[in-house]
């Protein structure tokens, strides 16, 4: 699994982050996808790295302006995680 976090400038509302995560639902096979415009952020997680240029062109579409995306593996930790 893929963390991928984007910065994203110009949300101002929880209507605003609900339209970008639809944007990206409708673009990408992600396991799940949440925004935070107090914070100007979105992380999504899904099985493969996400390409960096469409997700540029769908930001783009929305009227937000995407500053930075930064990838990493991510691993669920469970209650029981050692």
């Amino acid at each position: 699994m893929t963390k991928t976090i984007l910065t994203i400038e110009g949300m101002q509302c929880g209507m605003c982050e609900s339209h970008v995560n639809d944007a990206i639902r409708n673009s990408f096979p992600v396991k799940k996808v949440t925004s935070s415009h107090a914070k100007n952020r979105t992380e999504i997680l899904s099985e493969q790295p996400l390409d960096e240029q469409k997700l540029r062109e769908v930001i783009d579409k929305t009227g937000y302006e995407l500053k930075d995306i930064a990838s990493e593996p991510y691993e669920k930790k469970g209650l029981f995680h050692r």
